[in-house]
């Protein structure tokens, strides 16, 4: 397992300073590396270290990593209280703690502090553990040999479990077979959430329709997400492909793009440039440095601007970080109107037209796309000018067009009024959200929002599913449209398991792990990230997520643990008994009243309404997911522990359950609460 020691923050879902990007605060470019997370350790230890000790303490993971950023003031990597304090001493972690590439600030605090490992290692800029540099320190004296013995054990103790020593080799193992295939399949079908679903719309009709419409920016493709995790699958589905095949010859798909998200955009072509010297194409310059100092290294004609060098180098002698591209030469307009211009890179990139500058998409940051507009003339020639540098990771960039037209929306609606139902794929891409990039908003990018309104108007069957690994403002819309569903980013498989839940070949049963707020403000971290540019206060406390909508009474768009089904569940017959060691055990009925077998998970919560702290109004102690025939019926029991009714203290630095009256719910989400009974403990 490769686990970061950094904490989530905000409706970003962003580890915070798990980048070696930059952010924008108050305007101004901010190295995410040098943020302090000023955080309480009753916050700590309630809200953000339970994840990490259950894949400690329960699943015995191998490696730790340490984030980039400060924790109180200290960096992860020398982090003494979290490294040594917290997780070898008092969670008994045997294995290696390895840092994030060049995060290791200072090496003999890491060292003596409990990172046991320093990557990316020699040869690609990490020295902190390098002979030549540490063992002048160890002979020293600063930092002891029974130090460096410690860590060696830790690495040997990972590679004799993982049987690296073994004579026997473990074999080359299989990779994209039909059962891979199967399970990512499953996985992306029990993730989907059903959000809304009135007048009962889902599941479609295969025998009530003729005539299918798919439309939306993401209906053609499916992101997979981005930064360091992403893994290029071997094949994707496409939402298209998949309803194409569910549907089958008995039902006609018509496609309709509806729409472009910013980085979605085609590159300019090179018939529609020219070099200064009138060729097809851009003049393309090359330095081997970031502020286009002295003379190219190289020097080419490129046909178009539309890179993605991943960690390359994008010629010969440049190197694949620290450099710099300049484009020049002009832009020819083939038909008059209205043009979207973007550009998309990592890092930044800026467009002049005229020697104007027309997009800023500057700094240090991920994979990000912003997009302009300008009127042009049929015939004009335009001078052009692209700069892009490259400080490290990968390195991308695209300038892009949507040259004018008839109208892509009004395109969608004539479509969907002449079809039985509505499919629209919206929601965001890997150039959007990932590592190296926080979102500054919660909007749907580019016309989503005026295309679901337009379709929906024109189609009271209109469906919508988002792709999207954070929450999305969906507040001018979600009145308008009957059905909902949230697919996240859903792999490869992912079009096939979109179809399954569409059509009820699959019952949907997935719930939301995050709220879903109807505007950013209402979101607990509003007004304290992203700091000050030195340091991010969590101010909130232990009220984030659920527990700050329950506490401020404020209504989410969709709540914590929301997820329709296309069956009913009822809950009955609350049982709950006192245990000997402080706990109690919950029993209770749960059975579907429908006509279709579905899953339902069903979840505990634990409010203490006379703690002597301040206490959200309930919170989330256990979940269980049941599967139920139709007008089958379960007893569901678990046990909570005393921890399920502690609450840390801070003074004491230690558990603390205060015995007395507490109250037990269980229900279908946090806002759906079925049963409750009180117990005295």
């Amino acid at each position: 397992s490769r686990l970061a020691v950094a904490y989530v923050k905000g409706v970003q879902g962003q580890g915070i300073g798990t980048s070696t990007k930059h952010f924008a605060c108050n305007n101004q470019e901010v190295d995410r590396n040098n943020v302090s997370v000023e955080i309480d350790e009753r916050t700590l230890r309630e809200i953000y270290l339970p994840a990490f000790r259950a894949a400690v303490v329960e699943a015995g993971t191998y490696t730790v990593m340490g984030a980039y950023n400060k924790i109180n003031g200290d960096f992860c990597n020398e982090n003494k209280y979290l490294l040594q304090d917290i997780l070898k001493n008092e969670w008994g972690f045997k294995y290696f703690v390895v840092s994030d590439w060049w995060a290791i600030r200072d090496n003999i605090q890491a060292a003596l502090n409990g990172c046991d490992m320093d990557m990316p290692g020699p040869g690609c800029g990490g020295s902190a553990f390098v002979r030549d540099n540490f063992l002048p320190i160890v002979r020293s004296g600063r930092v002891s040999e029974s130090v460096i013995d410690d860590k060696v054990r830790r690495v040997l103790r990972v590679k004799f479990a993982l049987g690296l020593f073994d004579s026997v080799p473990c074999g080359d193992g299989a990779v994209n077979t039909p059962e891979h295939q199967a399970l990512s399949r499953e996985i992306a079908e029990e993730a989907i959430v059903l959000l809304k679903n009135e007048r009962s719309i889902l599941p479609l009709d295969r025998t009530a329709l003729r005539r299918i419409a798919v439309i939306g920016p993401n209906a053609r493709k499916t992101p997979v997400g981005g930064g360091s995790s992403f893994v290029t699958p071997l094949y994707t589905i496409s939402s298209l492909d998949g309803i194409s095949k569910a549907c089958g010859r008995q039902i006609e798909v018509v496609f309709s793009q509806g729409c472009t998200i910013g980085g979605d955009l085609d590159a300019v072509p090179g018939s529609a440039l020219k070099t200064p010297d009138g060729r097809p194409g851009l003049r393309a310059e090359y330095f081997a440095n970031t502020d286009f100092s002295g003379n190219p290294a190289v020097t080419r004609t490129d046909r178009n601007v539309d890179f993605d060098w991943g960690l390359e180098e994008p010629a010969p002698g440049i190197g694949n970080d620290n450099f710099a591209v300049r484009w020049t030469g002009k832009i020819v307009a083939a038909v008059a109107g209205d043009y979207a211009l973007s550009l998309w890179s990592d890092d930044g990139s800026r467009l002049f037209i005229d020697d104007k500058l027309v997009i800023d998409n500057g700094g240090d940051h991920g994979p990000q796309a912003k997009m302009a507009h300008m009127t042009l003339a049929r015939g004009q020639v335009g001078k052009v000018r692209i700069e892009f540098c490259e400080k490290s990771g990968g390195a991308c960039v695209r300038f892009g067009w949507q040259t004018p037209g008839s109208n892509p929306i009004v395109q969608a609606v004539a479509v969907a009024e002449r079809c039985d139902a509505v499919i629209i794929v919206a929601g965001l891409n890997d150039s959007l959200e990932g590592e190296g990039v926080d979102r500054r908003d919660m909007m749907l990018p580019g016309d989503q929002d005026e295309l679901i309104a337009a379709v929906a108007a024109a189609n009271p069957r209109t469906v919508v599913v988002l792709m999207n690994g954070t929450p999305v403002d969906m507040c001018s819309w979600v009145d308008s449209v009957p059905a909902i569903v949230e697919a996240w980013y859903p792999g490869m498989e992912g079009g096939n398991a979109i179809a399954a839940i569409l059509f009820g070949d699959v019952n949907p049963s997935g719930k939301l792990p995050v709220t879903f707020p109807r505007q950013l403000s209402d979101n607990p971290s509003w007004g304290n990230y992203p700091g000050d540019g030195s340091r991010v206060l969590y101010k909130e406390g232990i009220f984030v997520g659920y527990r700050h909508y329950d506490a401020h009474d404020v209504t989410p768009l969709f709540p914590f643990g929301h997820g329709l089904s296309y069956t009913t569940f009822t809950y009955g017959d609350l049982v709950v008994t006192p245990l000997d060691d402080g706990g109690c055990e919950v029993g209770f009925d749960l059975a579907n009243s429908g006509q279709r077998a579905g899953d339902e998970v069903a979840q505990v919560y634990v409010a203490d309404p006379s703690s002597s702290v301040p206490r959200p109004p309930k919170e989330l102690k256990a979940f269980c997911k049941v599967t139920l025939a139709p007008n089958e019926k379960k007893r569901v029991s678990v046990k909570l522990g005393r921890d399920a009714f502690s609450f840390y203290d801070s003074g004491q630095h230690d558990w603390v359950m205060e015995p007395g009256l507490f109250r037990i719910m269980v229900g279908s989400s946090s806002r759906d609460i079925r049963l409750e009974k009180e117990v005295t403990l």
